[in-house]
């Protein structure tokens, strides 16, 4: 199973925040859709990704002057990305392995989709649920 599959059920739709932008335009964007991180892209390349947490971390140590710093300064950078053909097993790898719970998808250099490891998680269980099923049907028809 690959991310692919992910992505072609999950839809089309990505959201993102330009790296100059300000934190407080990317936090209403986190809560208005109730997401909880953003691919920050300068141009259409994957510069970081901004999460609830990036933002609660900067709230701390620097109080509310943070929401009107651009987004790269809080970001976290490099992102750690996938492509569309990594298997969904060695994705929840990489999320386990960088305490992570979104990992964009890019093509190349552009930003193609974005899965979070509740997307993950939700398809391997989908599947497990089909091979249960098609076993007990084997076995009931022997």
């Amino acid at each position: 199973m690959t991310i692919a599959a992910i992505l072609q059920n999950k839809g089309a739709e990505v959201l993102s925040v330009q790296a100059a932008a300000p934190v407080r335009e990317a936090v209403e964007l986190l809560a208005v859709r109730r997401i909880g991180a953003l691919p920050v892209l300068r141009g259409e390349s994957v510069a970081g990704i901004m999460s609830e947490r990036d933002v609660i971390y900067c709230l701390k140590s620097d109080g509310a002057a943070v929401l009107d710093w651009p987004v790269e300064k809080i970001m976290t950078a490099p992102a750690i990305t996938v492509t569309r053909d990594q298997q969904v097993l060695g994705a929840l790898s990489l999320m386990t392995r960088g305490r992570i719970r979104h990992l964009p998808v890019v093509e190349g250099e552009r930003l193609i989709g974005i899965v979070s490891i509740g997307d993950l998680v939700k398809y391997r269980m989908d599947a497990i649920e089909r091979e249960a099923e098609q076993m007990l049907a084997y076995i009931q028809s022997a």
